[in-house]
Parts: structure tokens; sequence; C-alpha cells
């Protein structure tokens, strides 16, 4: 076993008191490669603001789990080399079992989280306090889940919302001791989050989709007042990054995603992490078809990841300052 404290890592328990306080939230971005995490700590360096790194099921069993425990060292040594000792929170994205949640946490991983949100609701806290006993006892702080969100993202799939009832949230915090609540308000996952039916159109013809379910976050707040509270699926999906992989080739139909506004209004609530990754996803998928596009005759792979590389921090620099506020706070 590893203790992420030998790795240099730090659990989220006090970035999420700090980020409650000062109204903004933590980036949790998703990663599965090198340049994406050579962009996600560029960004956060340059910006100075505290990280989580999101390791999905799908990325762990693409990357290697070995390989991942030695970038998440690398990324606190990288962070140091470009000069500032940031935090940084190595966290299971979506663990859906109690063995991958005990893998993860012997691998080396400071954070992990339980989604029984597809049980039952006691089932649901069976499932998560059981995780959260064994956590706790490394100092592994947990996240859990109670809504289901709708959408695509790796291994996680469901075809409608289920909004978190706030009448529940009370009881689940207090039967499965979780350090954070991952709930349901609209956001979605994946980059086709609404279909075009769905949205309205503003002034400017963009398709605007239904607003987040602030009443729900102000009842759910009410309810476990300063409690650290998560946001899943809130890409926005810039259009003009859809726009530069269609015409480089690409076929992105009715992608629509969370508007920034009011992410950023959620930040400076009890939300102190928001979960982004479709949005790095197609910023490196712009770069890469509009290099493909532009010097066809280019085959080293550092010809068109270094393009992607920076179109992703430029991407992540912006998320920070504009969109979660959390610019300056590491």
């Amino acid at each position: 076993m590893v203790s992420y404290k030998e790795l240099g890592l730090v659990n989220s328990r006090e970035l999420f008191k700090k980020a409650i306080t000062g109204k903004y939230a933590i980036p949790a971005f998703n990663f599965n490669n090198m340049e994406q995490m050579q962009a996600i700590v560029q960004a956060c360096v340059e910006e100075n603001s505290p990280v989580i790194l999101q390791v999905s099921s799908g990325a762990r069993k693409y990357a290697n789990q070995t390989i991942l425990r030695y970038m998440a060292q690398g990324a606190v040594e990288y962070a140091k080399e470009l000069g500032r000792n940031i935090p940084i929170v190595l966290h299971l994205d979506h663990g859906d079992t109690f063995e991958l949640c005990k893998s993860c946490i012997e691998f080396g991983f400071s954070s992990v989280m339980i989604d029984g949100s597809h049980h039952s609701y006691n089932e649901n806290i069976e499932l998560t306090a059981k995780v959260v006993e064994y956590a706790h006892k490394y100092d592994v702080t947990v996240e859990g889940e109670l809504g289901v969100l709708a959408g695509i993202e790796d291994d996680v799939k469901a075809e409608h919302h289920t909004y978190t009832q706030p009448e529940e949230v009370e009881d689940f915090v207090k039967k499965t001791g979780v350090d954070s609540l991952a709930i349901s308000i609209g956001t979605s996952h994946g980059a086709n989050k609404f279909k075009p039916e769905q949205c309205t159109r503003n002034a400017d013809g963009i398709l605007v989709p239904p607003p987040l379910r602030f009443d729900i976050l102000k009842e759910v707040e009410k309810r476990i007042s300063g409690f650290p509270i998560v946001l899943h699926g809130s890409s926005s999906v810039p259009q003009d990054l859809v726009k530069i992989i269609n015409v480089n080739g690409g076929k992105l139909k009715d992608a629509i995603g969370i508007p920034e506004e009011q992410l950023r209004e959620a930040a400076k609530s009890a939300v102190c992490k928001i979960n982004i990754d479709s949005d790095g996803r197609l910023a490196m998928t712009a770069a890469i078809r509009e290099t493909f596009n532009l010097h066809p005759e280019w085959f080293d792979p550092r010809q068109y990841l270094g393009p992607a590389r920076e179109g992703l921090k430029t991407l992540y620099r912006h998320k920070l300052v504009n969109v979660l506020g959390s610019a300056g706070k590491a």
C-alpha cells in the first residue's frame, strides 16, 4: 500500500473549508494522459489555484493504475518546478464498488467518490458508509452522491435526471459520514447535455438550456449548512470549440452545455467542487483537428499534441479565473 502523503498529495477536507468561506469552487479536472496532466498543472500554477486531478474508472483502465500514481506524484513535483507548491488532490471519479475505491486508496489516491446513486436509498447508504469507514482509516476523503445525472461519461450512463431530494440529504450525510456530497440540480454528463427542444434561443440565436435548480441547492444548503457540495457534469461546451471541430471534419451534433454564469453563481454557494471533463476533451480535439487540417504532412505526435496541450491550458485558465473563482487561492 502507498499513502498519498508519500506522493506529496493532499485530501480535500481543508480545501473545501476554504472554498466555502471564500465563495469559490475547487476545479476537478479529469485526465488520462501526460499532456492533460501537464496542461492542468501549468494552468493551476500560472493562476495559483488548488486542483483536484480526477481519474474515472475508464481512465484508470486506459492509463494503468501504477502509471497514474506516478503521474500524480509527477504533477506535484512539476508544479514545484514551475514555481508553486499548489495543493493537489488525486480523486477517483464515479467509483461504483467498494473494491474499486479500496484499490484506489491502496494505490495512493487521496480522495475517492463512491457513486451508489443507482442503488436504492438504503443500499446507497450502506455502500457509502462502508467506503467511508475504510477510507477514513487512511485519512482519505470520500464523496457520495444523491440523485442521478442524465448523460454519458465513460461507464456512467443515465437516460433521465433524478433530482436530489433535499429532505434526504441530512439523513444521508449523518448515516454515511461522507466528507462531501454530489447533488443533481440539472447538470448533465457529456457534450450533448440537452436536446435542442429542451432549450430556448437567446437574442444572439444561441440555444440556452433550462436553468439549474438553484431552489434545490438552497434547500440542501439549509439542511446541511456549511457542508461541501459537488456538481458533476459541469462542462459548458464552448460553441467556438464545437465550430472548430466541425469545420475541420468533426460531426458534433446538438452539443449543448451549462452556461458559465450559472456555474459561477453556484461556486459562490456551498458548491466547492465543480467537475469539468467534456470541455477539456473538446479543447484538445479542436486543436488536434485544426492542426491536422493545417498541416496534413505532420506525423510527429508532438506536433499536434503540443497545440492540444496549449489549447487545454488556455481553457482551464479561463475556468479558474472566470468560472470557478479559484485563481489566487492556492
